[in-house]
């Protein structure tokens, strides 16, 4: 049990021991693969996005992806976690799939600027002529994708006190320390001419706050882990999202209609008695 618990230790311990490389100093770099969403995407093409995630061969139709800034359980998930806005990741790993094109509309917000944009330019008279701003330009979304987490940051327990408990001294108090939380996601995506539901998913991810740990340890090694631990239950939010999708993206593959003899909302098959 003890051989099981070294890994984790050694892990922290050099995450610990790496602040002090650089005393008073810093290190910046980028390309890190920050979250589990990465990469970029330009039309079809994707660029360095994460090797797990689910693609299609052409897509499926155009999506408006909810920014959930409306949701009622946005203002808590943005003060604990520090993450401003899920939306941009879950429209990079759409587009990465191939899956949809996304359209403007689901985030009021950017929908908003962008109508502004287009009637000012319509109707000022103030931009130049061939500037092909007339009306009907504006691409329908066929279906609309809704994020919403379930479980955020809840503490999965267990890793702090069997691994503290086997260890002694300052190793004790840094094992002790640690802490996972798990994130539990669901995405729903519905036909918008119609409402009906066509697919829903879980996701789900755990991780692991080192930086709770090595604040055991106080100071400079501490500090040397700042970025690393910010905000690891945002990172799993995001992870559980890529799981979410992931499985939809594999249901949609095999997506059948549900039929209902008659017709959808003409009745259905249960009835009731005289």
């Amino acid at each position: 049990m003890l051989k099981k618990t070294l890994p984790i230790i050694t892990l922290v311990s050099s995450l610990a021991l790496s602040g002090c490389v650089t005393p008073g100093g810093g290190m910046i770099s980028t390309g890190n693969n920050a979250t589990a969403a990465r990469g970029a995407a330009g039309g079809a093409t994707s660029m360095n996005a994460n090797e797990s995630l689910e693609r299609c061969d052409a897509p499926l139709g155009t999506l408006a992806v909810d920014d959930g800034r409306g949701k009622e359980w946005f203002a808590s998930f943005g003060q604990t976690t520090q993450v401003t806005s899920i939306e941009p990741l879950i429209r990079l790993a759409v587009q990465q799939s191939n899956c949809f094109v996304i359209t403007s509309i689901g985030n009021t917000r950017t929908d908003s600027r962008i109508s502004s944009i287009t009637e000012r330019q319509r109707n000022s008279g103030e931009f130049r002529a061939g500037s092909n701003q007339h009306a009907g330009q504006r691409v329908a979304a066929d279906y609309f994708l809704e994020p919403s987490i379930i479980i955020g940051n809840e503490s999965t327990g267990g890793l702090a006190a069997g691994v503290g408990g086997l260890l002694k001294g300052a190793a004790g108090v840094l094992a002790g320390a640690l802490e996972s939380k798990q994130s539990v996601v669901t995405m729903t995506l519905f036909d918008i001419r119609s409402g009906v539901q066509l697919s829903i998913s879980e996701g789900n991810a755990t991780a692991t706050n080192y930086g709770a740990a090595l604040g055991a340890l106080g100071g400079r090694a501490a500090g040397g882990l700042g970025g690393y631990s910010r905000t690891p239950e945002g990172k799993a939010t995001v992870a559980a999202f890529m799981d979410a999708y992931n499985n939809m993206v594999i249901s949609l593959k095999n997506y059948q209609a549900q039929e209902v003899r008659g017709g959808l909302g003409r009745g259905g098959q249960l009835k009731v008695g005289q």
